[in-house]
């Protein structure tokens, strides 16, 4: 009776080994950065073509940033869904299908206000000294760490191919764009 209580357990704390993994799978994450690199290459375009694009029928601007960065200032018209609510039903509630044109963009997008829509980026590093008290360089150039790049990759993983990246770097203050949030003053764009 010890030995089938024993083996009971076993098979138990194995199952519930097996549950506990990770839903996670690098190399499925692989493949769909490949197959998004060329497609998305495609659909990189400039504020006015973004803007033209902004007046079609259906077509919804996504703001991925977090909540308190939306509400603060995003471009007018813009949807919001945080990037860490990426779901299939989350996207469903913010874009009608598969097929509507999405319009991105991120901080990285926009400059003269590091505040709202500060600069994602790590900065170059010379030297570093490890333990052994030898120095060597951990980074030559910026690593760019913008937020469009993975919502693209996640949007085309959920199922939406009509999307489009913001690729220009542009001023807050441009009299192309209107902003909208809390921290928009009346009369300021």
């Amino acid at each position: 009776m010890k030995y089938m209580i024993l083996l009971l357990a076993l098979s138990a704390t194995t199952a519930l080994g097996q549950e506990t993994k990770a839903k996670v799978s690098f190399d499925d994450f692989k493949s769909l950065v490949a197959a998004v690199e060329p497609h998305r290459e495609s659909r990189l375009i400039d504020l006015d073509t973004f803007l033209e694009m902004s007046k079609e029928p259906g077509v919804v601007i996504l703001d991925s940033r977090s909540a308190f960065r939306y509400e603060r200032i995003h471009l007018k018209d813009a949807r919001h869904l945080a990037f860490a609510d990426f779901t299939q039903q989350e996207l469903a509630k913010v874009i009608p299908s598969l097929d509507t044109k999405i319009l991105i963009y991120c901080n990285n997008n926009f400059e003269g206000n590091q505040t709202d829509f500060a600069t994602k980026m790590v900065l170059p590093y010379s030297l570093r000294s490890n333990p052994l008290g030898r120095e060597f360089s951990v980074q030559k150039k910026p690593l760019m760490m913008a937020l469009n790049i993975p919502t693209y990759i996640n949007l085309y993983g959920y199922g939406y191919r009509n999307v489009y990246e913001l690729n220009e770097l542009v001023r807050v203050n441009d009299p192309r764009i209107t902003f909208e949030g809390s921290a928009v003053r009346p009369g300021s764009n």
